[in-house]
Order: C-alpha cells, then sequence, then structure tokens
C-alpha cells in the first residue's frame, strides 16, 4: 500500500495488532539528512529501476498491514465488526502474498548471519542518525513529545543493535543468544494530531514507515531462523518485531494522529488502494516490461488487480456507513 507521496499527503496509517503472519519487507525508511543501509539481496539481478519499485512496493505494503490492523481494532471497537473483519483479512494479502512476493524477487532474506548484520546496520543508522536527528528537529519545532519519544527510540534501537551483535557472535562463532526484548504496548485510539509541526509529521511519517518495515522483515527472518534450525535468534526477531510495532509504531501513530473514525478509516483506504490500482502498480509493470523484467511484471499487475478488488470491498463498506 502506499508511499511517499500519497501516504505523506493522504494517508493516516498507523500501526497494527499485531497479527500472526510471518511475512517480512525491506530496507527501513530514510528520512531527511540521511540514508539508510542497503538490502541484502541474493536474488537474480534486476534492473536498478525494478529493485526501486519493489522497494517503494514493500514500503507499502508493510505500511498497510500496520495501519490496517489498527483500523480493524477502531472497527472492532465502535461496533464495526465486518470493517473489522475485512481491514484484517485485507492486511494478511498485503504481508503475506504481496510483501511476501515482492520481498522473495528482491532477495531480502539471506543467512541467518547475513539478515543479523542487516538488522544491525539498520539498528544502528536510526539509533545514531534518524531519531536523533528527528528528537533535535523536533525540539526546535516545540513538539516536545514528539522529540521526547524519538529520543526514547534512539535509545531502544541502540539496544537492539547491541542485542542483534551479540547474536550474530553467537550464529557465527558460539555463544548465547540474547533473550528478546518485550514490547510495551501503546493503544492508539483515534484522534487528531498532537504535534504542530508540518516537519514533525513528516518525520512522524518516515519513522513509521520504518518501524512497519522492520516489524515486517523481522518476522521473515524469524521464519528463515526457525526454519533453519535456530529458534534463539527467531524468538530475538520476533520479539523484537513487535516492539517496533506495538510500541514504536504506535507510540508515533498517538503522535501522528493516524487513526480516525472508521468512515474517514475506509476513505483513506479506497484512496490509496486505487492509487495503487490505477497509477502506481501499473506503471511499475511498465517500467519492468520495458526492461526485461518479466517476474516482476506479472507481479505488479497481479497486485493491481488485488488493490483494485480492495478497493472496491472497502468502497462498498464506505457506502453502508452513509
Amino acid at each position: 500500500m502506499y508511499r511517499h507521496s500519497l501516504r505523506g499527503l493522504v494517508v493516516g496509517l498507523c500501526a497494527m495488532t499485531a497479527a500472526a503472519l510471518t511475512a517480512p519487507a525491506s530496507a527501513l525508511a530514510a528520512p531527511a539528512g540521511g540514508a539508510p543501509p542497503a538490502p541484502h539481496t541474493t536474488a537474480p539481478a534486476l534492473h536498478e529501476r525494478t529493485l526501486a519499485d519493489l522497494d517503494t512496493a514493500m514500503h507499502g505494503e508493510a505500511y498497510a498491514y500496520a495501519a490496517y490492523g489498527l483500523f480493524a481494532a477502531e472497527a472492532d471497537r465502535t461496533g464495526h465488526q465486518d470493517v473489522g473483519r475485512l481491514f484484517r483479512s485485507t492486511a494478511r494479502t498485503e504481508l503475506t502474498e504481496h510483501l511476501r512476493e515482492a520481498a522473495e524477487l528482491v532477495g531480502v532474506v539471506g543467512t541467518n548471519a547475513a539478515n543479523l548484520r542487516q538488522a544491525i546496520d539498520g539498528e544502528t543508522y536510526e539509533h545514531q542518525v534518524m531519531y536523533r536527528g528527528f528528537a533535535d528537529q523536533a525540539r526546535q519545532d516545540g513538539d516536545l513529545q514528539a522529540a521526547e519519544l524519538f529520543s526514547e527510540i534512539a535509545g531502544d534501537e541502540g539496544r537492539h543493535r547491541d542485542a542483534f551483535r551479540t547474536a550474530l557472535t553467537a550464529v557465527t562463532t558460539g555463544g548465547t543468544v540474547p533473550a528478546p526484548p518485550k514490547a510495551d504496548a501503546v493503544p492508539v485510539p483515534a484522534g487528531p494530531p498532537k504535534v504542530k509541526s508540518d516537519r514533525t509529521k513528516a518525520n512522524l511519517a518516515t519513522a513509521m514507515h520504518g518501524e512497519a518495515l522492520a516489524h515486517a522483515k523481522y518476522m521473515l527472518f524469524a521464519a528463515h531462523a526457525r526454519q533453519t534450525g535456530h529458534p534463539a535468534t527467531a524468538r530475538l526477531f520476533e520479539g523484537t518485531a513487535e516492539v517496533e510495532l506495538r510500541e514504536h509504531f504506535a507510540g508515533e501513530a498517538v503522535l501522528a494522529g493516524l487513526v480516525r473514525d472508521t468512515g474517514d478509516n475506509l476513505r483513506t483506504a479506497v484512496t490509496g488502494e486505487r492509487h495503487e490500482a490505477t497509477s502506481m502498480y501499473p506503471e511499475f509493470a511498465e517500467r519492468a516490461t520495458a526492461v526485461g523484467d518479466t517476474a516482476a511484471a506479472r507481479f505488479f499487475r497481479d497486485t493491481a488487480a488485488d488493490e483494485a478488488r480492495h478497493a472496491a470491498a472497502f468502497q462498498r463498506e464506505l457506502d453502508r456507513l452513509r
């Protein structure tokens, strides 16, 4: 689901209620003033433009999964259980089908050691660059709640990095993998933004994209670790994924005011799904076809068709609310 231009302007999507999904994403979203580490790739070579489009797709699908989970919780809370079920089923498709397929095309998952190195790079970037910079900017703009949250998350990401470093040593040379962290789940009620600066709002959007992707990616890394006989590493990835989503993403979503009433949430979903179905994915398919990346082109076309069905389903539920 959506990404930069559409998400930054139209979408107020947010974190999810962690469902039992085991699919992944790609590299963390980059804030102004820096770039995250590149993802590990082992898949057959793809054109640079196709890789960029697949990265955009993974960002969007991970974010949609996170958003729709929270939208489902709000629908349930207000007595719209049918809408809640629709959001949850769509979220599963976005993550376990769309994002998983894109990740396989890119080659996001490597060996356990490579996955841990990728996680270390991402957490280091967020700890040292992204969140510290966001906190400084929020203080300058008078958004003190956001500054405090960004600083807290920066500290968490440093601890995640250290745990992954220890796990890497255990995987490569022997030792004990650290116990997984425990998520302090943050409830996300519907409501308006709690920050005033446009820069802080943009930084929150970037941060939420990063947290959604980290959650999704770590869940795929966890599945790989289990499949290869490393349950302790899997638990570390899973626990960290829960912190990224239930605590970090959720805390940022509260400040961003990303969840609104169910009607508004449905309108947001319709807008995003239509954009993907009629514009984003068809354009990606054209570009992939032009450079001979036929498997990627097929994925983009198939996903566009799915998103059109999602838009129609959300529109039907929205019409029933009127």
